[in-house]
């Protein structure tokens, strides 16, 4: 059974960081890409950053240059460090793998940046 554990939300000021983590379990951790979303009030689900098994990452153009995506196949984590946070990226941010066509989410951790 797949799971993925998120934790690192929180409230932050604008200009701050904050640091996601993501636990896996129940998966082949080393072989497939993660990602993480985000979801804000009213809005679609969106990617945030993937990575794959060998390290090649994409990110979204509005967090490039601020967001970097992490991960290590031996702890089975995934790990999301942000930077110069504003109010925009206030959302949940999920933690995401895709086996075959079927999606799996965390529960999701939310973060608040205030202005």
């Amino acid at each position: 059974q797949v799971q993925l554990v998120e934790s690192g939300g929180g409230l932050v000021q604008a200009g701050g960081s904050l640091r996601l983590s993501c636990a896996a379990s129940g998966v082949i951790f080393s072989i497939n890409p993660m990602a993480w979303y985000r979801q804000a009030p009213g809005k679609q689900r969106e990617l945030v950053a993937r990575i794959t098994s060998d390290a090649s990452r994409n990110y979204a153009d509005s967090v490039k240059g601020r967001f970097t995506i992490s991960r290590d196949n031996v702890k089975k984590m995934v790990w999301l460090q942000m930077n110069s946070l504003s109010p925009e990226d206030t959302a949940v941010y999920y933690c995401n793998v895709r086996l075959g066509t079927k999606d799996y989410w965390g529960q999701g951790t939310q973060v608040t940046v205030s202005s």
